[in-house]
This record gives C-alpha cells, structure tokens and sequence, in this order.
C-alpha cells in the first residue's frame, strides 16, 4: 500500500509534529496511518472500483510485491521489519496464531461467525485457519494453507481451505454469497479469475463435497471489523478434537510439510 504523504502529516499534526519525533516514533505512527488505511478499503462502500489496468499500474508503486507474505515485508514503505519473539522448542498451532499469525483478526472473525451459523466443525475448523497462510505467502494462499495443514486436519477440512480460494470469485445465490465489493478494489472491475481458478470451479460445482469451501466463503468476513475484540479460545475445543498436534512440535515433525512451518518460525533465516 503505498502512502500519502500530506495525508500522513495531517493524521499526527502536521510537519512540526513529525520534526519532533524520533525514527521509532515515526515508525509506529506510518504502520498505524497505514493500518487505518488498510480499514478504510476493508470497510468502504465506494462504489468507483479500478480497472484491471490500474491496479497494475501501481504495482511499480509499491515497495514490495502484494503476494508476499506479511512475514516478510516491513509494515510501512522504507521501514525495517520488527524482531519477532522466539518460538518455543515444540511449538503448537497455538503458538502460531500468538507468536506468527497475530493478530489473526480476519480469521478469528470468520471462524466466530462460522460458529454463530451452526457450522460443522469441520467447516468451522477451516475458517479459522483459511487464511494463515498469508503469513508465509498471500498468492494462492489456499492451496498453500490446505498443503500446510494437511498432515493435521481431516481430507474435508483440507478440502475446504484449499478450494475456498476459486468459489470466492464466483456468486452463488443459493448460498446466499456474493462476488465481494473488496476484490472489485484489489482486482479491479473487470478482472477475470486465472484459468486454474476457473477450471477448479468447473470441477467443485459437480463435487460432493462442494458445499464444505463455499461454507467458507459464505463466513469468510469480507467487511471485518478491525476493533472486534476476538479470541482463539472459544476454538479451542474444535481444535482438540480436530487437529492432530505432532509431539515434536509443528516444523519438527519431520513431514513434507514441515518445512513450511520452520520458514513461518524463522523467517528471518538468509538461507
């Protein structure tokens, strides 16, 4: 997200504010305007969408590539990342969300309306973890997300993250879901869905097991508020239940996908 400048002078006083800050302050106070700013898009109701070609016209914009994961890229444009807390020697999915995915807002939320709605908790499950993998990389998160959590969760679960990133770009009213106002913005208006998303739709909507990602979709929260107060813990019996901790501690585990963890871990590792 790229910043004004003029706007971000104004948040914090004006100039002469900024001249009596240090560069930690000033720090604090860019990763705050770009988090208001990063609300206002969530939650706005303009109706003046880009078009394909403008948003791609900002991408040389940008200080850093939009399918990054947010591990990896300071909060603010020239900023430094901010050092991470250690993770413990055999770390749990708990640990993740604390240490790697917080806030979580986003997820919390959806899995708390997911809740709300009575879903199976297999489904529930899948909409508090649908999106975790923004940690690590944000371009075709779910595929990524459903190949993390595999090995831990049941086939439908998997099943559910995975293909919750093709049916968001596809309505379905008898559900009761639409295309979301949110990827008019991040898309553009006249954006079309790649061939694999596509084709994967095609395939889920003669699948019987269709309904568990469109479940996700329907409670996945475009429009989250983000001063919600939310917490894992009413989850915490689901995950009990549902997901299969390894002893060792997730990275540790020694399965094909462990290594994903380890780079969510330590992210600041140069090789």
């Amino acid at each position: 997200m790229d910043i004004d400048q003029k706007d971000f002078a104004a948040s914090i006083g004006g100039p002469a504010a900024i001249a009596h800050m240090d560069s930690e302050a000033k720090a604090d106070a860019i990763e705050d305007f770009l988090s208001d700013e990063l609300d206002a898009l969530l939650t706005s109701k303009d109706k003046n969408f880009p078009t394909v070609a403008q948003v791609e016209a900002g991408i040389e914009k940008r200080h850093y590539r939009a399918g990054v994961g947010s591990l990896f890229v300071p909060a603010a444009p020239g900023g430094t990342v901010k050092r991470l807390p250690p993770m413990p020697g055999q770390p749990t999915l708990y640990d993740f969300f604390a240490l790697r995915f917080a806030p979580a807002n986003h997820v919390l939320q959806s899995a708390a309306l997911a809740l709300k709605n009575g879903m199976p908790e297999e489904i529930t499950l899948a909409c508090l973890l649908h999106d975790t993998a923004h940690a690590l990389v944000k371009a075709d998160h779910g595929y990524w997300a459903a190949q993390m959590y595999t090995p831990y969760v049941s086939e439908k679960t998997a099943f559910a993250i995975k293909y919750h990133q093709a049916l968001r770009f596809f309505p379905d009213p008898a559900y009761g879901y639409e295309y979301p106002d949110l990827y008019r913005r991040l898309f553009g208006e006249d954006y079309v869905p790649l061939p694999h998303i596509r084709a994967d739709y095609e395939m889920l909507k003669k699948h019987p097991w269709y309904e568990a990602p469109r479940l996700v979709t329907v409670n996945d929260y475009y429009s989250f508020d983000p001063n919600a107060q939310v917490s894992i813990d009413p989850f915490r019996e689901i995950i009990g239940r549902l997901f299969k901790q390894p002893k060792e501690g997730l990275g540790n585990d020694n399965r094909p996908v462990a290594h994903m963890w380890r780079t969510i871990a330590r992210p600041d590792m140069a090789l």
